[in-house]
């Protein structure tokens, strides 16, 4: 007998139909996954640029009900030097979107190009489930650690609650001070689980960036009209 009907014959639940059932349709049930296009959104992010990896799926179902463009390159560099072109030409947050493992690593020549150009660009990442952390799950390295010198903010977000809010968090650090990118970690039961969106932080737009600007910033009082409003 095969390990799936073993499973099915022991009433397990396996890998695919936990990650693959339906999800809610209750309006105020929310997953990680529809927490980061809503933060992307807030964020005036219209496009990611990725490679389709099991571990972000739920990534690109939220950008779909978002109306967030999704980029689908061939390689994973590819995708970081994309999201760094776009940020240069727009002047918005770039964002790429890898998978964990070798999705992650192919997008770090790319993030270290904006890293030294200084270029506003989100690496959201994915990573093996918390449940399986140190268990030797697909595709898990170190992604943060890997991150940190080439990136102002790099951090994992450890409960479905506060992914919103660390989106937000990470984005701001891409504008504070020297622009530059940031590294977000995701681990897959945090970005699949579903939530009460009202338990869910999710920070307003234009209220949680600093409400001045630098004095060597190009959006200073007389051309501000041109740059927007602080957020």
């Amino acid at each position: 007998m095969t390990k799936t009907g073993l499973a099915a014959k022991s009433g397990a639940i396996t890998t695919a139909e936990d990650t693959l059932k339906q999800k809610s349709r209750d309006a105020n049930v929310i997953s990680g996954g529809h927490l980061v296009a809503k933060a992307l959104k807030s964020e005036g992010v219209d496009t990611i640029f990725t490679l389709c990896g099991g571990h972000i799926i739920d990534i690109y179902d939220g950008c779909v009900d978002e109306n967030i463009r999704i980029i689908d390159v061939r390689h994973e560099q590819v995708a970081a030097h994309a999201a760094d072109g776009y940020a240069r030409q727009t002047g918005k947050l770039g964002c790429v979107v890898t998978t964990a493992g070798p999705g992650c690593t192919n997008a770090i020549t790319g993030i270290a190009t904006a890293f030294r150009s200084e270029s506003p660009v989100l690496h959201i990442g994915g990573q093996g489930a918390l449940t399986q952390h140190k268990m030797g799950s697909l595709q898990d390295l170190p992604h943060v650690d890997m991150m940190r010198p080439i990136t102002k903010f790099s951090e994992s977000v450890r409960s479905t609650e506060r992914v919103a809010d660390m989106i937000s968090m990470a984005a701001r650090e891409c504008f504070a001070g020297a622009y530059g990118p940031a590294y977000l970690e995701i681990p897959r039961d945090v970005l699949d689980r579903e939530v009460d969106i009202s338990k869910a932080v999710i920070p307003a737009p234009g209220h949680y960036r600093a409400s001045t600007r630098a004095l060597g910033s190009p959006c200073v009082p007389s051309t501000a009209q041109l740059c927007g409003p602080a957020r």
